[in-house]
């Protein structure tokens, strides 16, 4: 299963017939986090006309969405923005866009396209990683294997989060759920089944832009 998150949140200005629809974006794991963005960003902007908003909280298939139009005609803010969202596979967020009226009248279809295309450049000035399950684990060995996992690792793509050495050596992974049962599988039979996985762990992870493992929390 992957999904994308905002790991750093854009902004953006657009303005149509001097009305400006600004944008903010946040990364949230909860309705309460969401609704205490919600209320920055109002007190933020206090003298808006406007904060319309969507949220969309937790994994795929088990989502919680709301939306708001804040006093603008019906399905002309919230709902659209929401299918952004889908249609960008984006999870975890809340995104604002407030408006300032310029004085003049948008109409229905006007508005639809300024929150859309507010939302839009806003998250164009983010940085949107996708999501990769994988697992968290350790492998304890003596000196004389250790080379030969670290070698195997190295050949795999695997990412060593870091090695500890007294007695014997610890070696701790981060793998993509598809390689930790071919990595592990392959120590096992190496040591005759003596060197297993231990303190397993379930994550959800992103790549930088070098390629190294984020941990998603």
């Amino acid at each position: 299963m992957e999904y994308r998150i905002i790991a750093f949140s854009g902004t953006s200005d657009v303005e149509v017939k001097k009305s400006h629809f600004l944008c903010d974006l946040k990364n949230v794991h909860s309705e309460e986090e969401a609704k205490a963005f919600l209320d920055e960003i109002r007190h933020k902007y206090h003298d808006a006309n406007h904060h319309c908003f969507v949220m969309r909280i937790g994994a795929p298939g088990t989502e919680y969405e709301r939306f708001s139009d804040d006093g603008e005609p019906s399905g002309t803010a919230g709902k659209p923005m929401l299918s952004i969202l889908k249609n960008e596979n984006i999870y975890d967020v809340c995104a604002v866009v407030t408006r300032y009226f310029g004085g003049t009248l948008l109409g229905t279809g006007g508005l639809l396209r300024a929150y859309s295309d507010s939302l839009k450049e806003g998250l164009s000035a983010s940085i949107i990683r996708t999501l990769t399950e994988g697992m968290r684990f350790s492998l304890t060995c003596d000196y004389s294997f250790a080379n030969r996992v670290k070698y195997l690792a190295e050949s795999m793509s695997l990412f060593t989060e870091k090695e500890e050495y007294s007695e014997v050596c610890r070696l701790f992974y981060l793998t993509e759920e598809k390689d930790f049962l071919p990595f592990t599988e392959k120590v096992r039979e190496m040591s005759g089944g003596k060197v297993l996985p231990e303190e397993k762990q379930e994550v959800l992870f992103y790549r930088d832009d070098a390629g190294r493992p984020i941990l998603y929390t």
